[in-house]
């Protein structure tokens, strides 16, 4: 019998924290019942049209644009929307919530499937009414976290030592970190910040005269950052998930993160949830921080680890169940209808 088809469409081929994720599930033991294919939106269309998959996972941005694409998509495949991009903190971005959610609506009803990154991200779907509930599965986002569970604690000391990361953007709010670093100028605190992206520039003249701010560049060995970091801060506008949030409890570290979207529900006993874009706010949670003691640091991290040491495990099998249902239990109820039309 031949395996089922999954062709999984992204937005281009750079390596960020969706592919990542998507590359290191698909050549897993638990899903190598199915043959996947990973491709950009640019080049799929050529492909579909020879390999035939059964299955085609939309990972990108749904745009007006797109949409007579993805329409085309489903008259030969059945087509699953796993929503990285969109939730309710970034309808604040959009100039038309009204034409914004129609789109939504468009997009999602086209397809056979659609799976929400976090609690927080499928609710605001039902309550829109962007897809019905029959066709939404919540699979909580994670990457494979091997490498993090095994950082090992260190001591915790002055000047405490931030760690953010990320890409340079509007949506991870790093400047409004940054601006918070400015307002308490005499916390010992040290901040590390790693990544790159179009707001480089920016941030880094708005860190201008901060002399604890380091920017260390792209990070390619995170739990190594992770490693020589005391606390981790989420500063983000909007998340949708946030997979930073699963690595730094996985590596035991306390998070500051924004009270917003799927970093929400991840917040298990382990930091502070600050409101989002309010560098007041952020910089009174990061000045608490010199008040507590070690022991309140150490027990959130240990915390945060216990949350997630089996996740990756659990967003495999959700996943196994999810294709399986789609691919192979859709495939029998197919054949068990015909041979009930043939009797």
């Amino acid at each position: 019998m031949n395996k089922p088809k999954v062709l999984h469409i992204v937005g281009d081929k750079k390596i960020g924290g969706v592919r990542s994720c998507l590359h290191t599930s698909i050549a897993s033991r638990e899903l190598n019942q199915w043959d996947f294919l990973v491709l950009p939106m640019t080049e799929a269309p050529s492909v579909v049209k020879t390999w035939k998959p059964d299955l085609i996972v939309i990972h990108y941005a749904c745009t007006w644009s797109q949409l007579p694409q993805l329409l085309a998509y489903s008259q030969t495949s059945k087509i699953l929307i796993h929503e990285h991009n969109y939730s309710e903190g970034f309808t604040q971005t959009v100039p038309s919530r009204k034409r914004f959610e129609l789109l939504l609506k468009l997009s999602y009803g086209v397809s056979n499937q659609v799976v929400a990154v976090s609690q927080a991200q499928g609710q605001w779907m039902l309550e829109k009414q962007l897809v019905s509930p029959q066709k939404l599965t919540v699979i909580q986002q994670c990457p494979l976290l091997d490498n993090f569970l095994t950082v090992t604690p260190k001591l915790i000391d002055r000047p405490l030592i931030l760690g953010a990361y990320g890409r340079f953007c509007v949506q991870k709010g790093f400047d409004v970190l940054l601006q918070a670093i400015k307002l308490i100028p005499d916390v010992p605190i040290q901040l590390y910040i790693g990544g790159e992206g179009p707001d480089e520039s920016e941030l880094k003249q708005l860190a201008q005269g901060l002399d604890n701010v380091k920017f260390v560049g792209r990070i390619d060995d995170v739990p190594a950052f992770l490693q020589t970091c005391d606390v981790v801060v989420i500063p983000s506008r909007w998340e949708p998930w946030g997979n930073v949030f699963r690595e730094a409890k996985a590596a035991a570290k306390p998070v500051i993160a924004s009270q917003v979207d799927g970093l929400v529900e991840q917040m298990t006993d382990c930091g502070l949830l600050v409101p989002p874009d309010n560098p007041e706010k952020l910089a009174q949670a990061i000045a608490s921080l010199i008040t507590l003691p070690q022991t309140q640091l150490e027990t959130w991290g240990k915390n945060g680890r216990e949350s997630v040491k089996d996740a990756w495990k659990e967003y495999l099998s959700k996943w196994k169940t999810l294709l399986s249902e789609i691919t192979y239990l859709d495939g029998r109820n197919q054949e068990k209808k015909l041979v009930e039309i043939s009797k």
